[in-house]
């Protein structure tokens, strides 16, 4: 069953306009709150986002790939502490992927935008924005937005076909694991 929910979970950055359920986005929420992360130090905050304005400042902060979050109805930006963990970019992208399949399982769809580490057009960095946009204190570092709500398209199912062998390894690398 987790295998068919990870192999219809797909990318969507069409959304309707259709608000999101609060009952769907807090389960979506605790689903990021409770993911796992090294020595359960839980690294991750989260800042929700439904006002309209603020999507569209946020999806200008990072000019490649970003406009979609616009028109999303809403979005959760994945905040990171790195001096809780060293491993805050790996805990909270499990939190933010963990929200993404919860998201799917309650029928609506996403996009991880990535934030951190990308241009913006002024050149300071999409995460000097985001955190200018929502008022994010200086030494909390942002992760990504997932971008979330009602499809507006859809794209179809993974598929076997889709699931490239070739870039497993057996016992070493460059010993195709399909040869077993």
């Amino acid at each position: 069953m987790l295998f068919e929910l990870l192999k219809k979970r797909r990318s969507i950055r069409k959304f309707q306009e259709k608000p999101v359920e609060t009952e769907k986005l807090e389960t979506i929420l605790k689903a990021g709150l409770i993911s796992p992360s090294g020595k359960n130090k839980r690294p991750w905050e989260f800042v929700v986002v439904d006002d309209s304005a603020k999507l569209d400042k946020l999806s200008k902060a990072k000019p490649a790939g970003g406009q979609l979050v616009k028109d999303a109805p809403v979005a959760i930006v994945v905040l990171g502490r790195e001096e809780k963990s060293d491993t805050w970019l790996e805990d909270c992208s499990i939190a933010l992927t963990f929200m993404q399949l919860e998201a799917e399982e309650k029928g609506l769809k996403s996009c991880w935008v990535q934030i951190d580490k990308r241009p913006s057009e002024d050149g300071r960095g999409a995460d000097v924005i985001a955190r200018e946009i929502l008022g994010i204190e200086e030494d909390i570092k942002v992760l990504a937005i997932l971008a979330m709500g009602y499809p507006e398209q859809e794209r179809p199912a993974y598929t076997e076909e889709d699931m490239d062998f070739s870039k497993v390894h057996y016992n070493s690398y460059g010993t195709s694991y399909t040869s077993k």
